[in-house]
């Protein structure tokens, strides 16, 4: 008998290795992995054209993306060309491809959601395509995918609160971000900085002024030494030659490097619109965002101990295998524990 297959729509790198630790758990099924796309023939122009090379569809992030899958022995089908899938699992509900209508659709939240504003607000009421949002604050509020994993209680309760039935949400947690705490225990080559964690804000078409906001930072500072970690979707020459003109000379620079244990050595962290704020919160330190901080404690993913993907794959393995009306699984998926069977890697 044939196995049952499904699809990972993957983005950025945290989307694709949290899609890769969810398939991780599924191994009696065929898993494949494709880049998120759209089938709109204007979105798609636009990523031929380069206009959307700094989002998640265009061309440098899914190149980085598929060389990691390649790396890693991940089988792709970018645009799902080649193959007709059982089980399709989003990283985002922006855009919903009309050849996933009707297959069995799960979302999985990969980090921050931006906070809904007045044009997220008009763009629901017009009924607008999500995307003209210019960043996530839609993201999981389209109520297209059959069941919806959230990072938390919080999120859950956005989710809803903006669109999305209360039935399909549940609270998974999210790989990448369920198990913090370990990173106190690391390698990495400094401690006692603070640390600046930047938001590509400019190329995702968000008005900011970074003299400014690294004038603020070395304010913050006030004397202590600074690390920066620049956002993988950057402009690094012009980001490093913005740091290098206004903040002390001894500033560390990244451009790469894993951003978790760079947090847990710091004394301080400062953030403009990035997830890594949860890793700041969660490990206990001193943390400014543009984000409100009593907000961000409410929405911060549940710490399980690193046990999200396994949830996650046993919620797409349940619904796979379910045979009966997609409804009367969805109704039940808040009211019943989903197995939790002990699958090898």
């Amino acid at each position: 008998m044939t196995a049952k297959s499904i699809l990972f729509l993957t983005g950025s790198l945290n989307q694709t290795t949290q899609m890769q630790q969810i398939a991780s758990y599924l191994p009696e099924f065929e898993c494949y992995f494709s880049q998120f796309f759209s089938d709109n023939p204007v979105i798609a122009s636009a990523i031929k054209m380069g206009i959307l090379d700094n989002t998640v569809m265009g061309r440098p992030l899914r190149h980085k993306s598929e060389q990691y899958m390649q790396v890693h022995g991940m089988k792709m089908d970018y645009q799902a060309k080649d193959r007709k899938y059982d089980l399709v699992v989003f990283c985002s509900d922006l855009l919903f491809p009309k050849k996933f209508e009707g297959t069995k659709t799960i979302w999985v939240q990969e980090g921050m959601i931006d906070p809904f504003t007045s044009i997220s607000r008009i763009i629901q009421k017009l009924k607008l395509p999500r995307y003209l949002s210019i960043g996530t604050s839609l993201n999981g509020t389209s109520n297209l995918c059959d069941i919806y994993c959230a990072a938390s209680e919080g999120y859950r309760d956005y989710i809803i609160k903006h669109g999305t039935d209360a039935n399909k949400v549940v609270v998974t947690g999210i790989p990448n971000y369920d198990h913090l705490e370990k990173f106190r225990q690391n390698n990495f080559s400094y401690c006692g900085y603070v640390m600046v964690a930047t938001s590509d804000m400019r190329e995702t078409f968000r008005p900011e002024d970074r003299i400014a906001f690294l004038k603020s930072c070395v304010e913050i500072a006030n004397g202590r030494q600074l690390l920066i970690k620049l956002h993988p979707n950057e402009q690094k020459d012009r980001a490093i030659q913005e740091i290098k003109l206004t903040c002390p000379s001894d500033t560390l620079i990244y451009t790469d490097g894993n951003t978790h244990e760079m947090i847990a050595n710091c004394e301080e962290l400062i953030t403009q619109y990035s997830t890594v704020v949860y890793a700041g919160l969660a490990l206990q330190k001193p943390v400014h965002s543009y984000f409100d901080l009593t907000e961000l404690n409410a929405l911060l993913p549940i710490q399980n101990g690193g046990s999200s993907a396994k949830h996650i794959a046993s919620i797409c393995r349940d619904y796979l295998l379910h045979e009966g009306p997609k409804d009367m699984y969805i109704n039940k998926l808040n009211r019943e524990p989903i197995s939790e069977l002990d699958y090898a890697n």
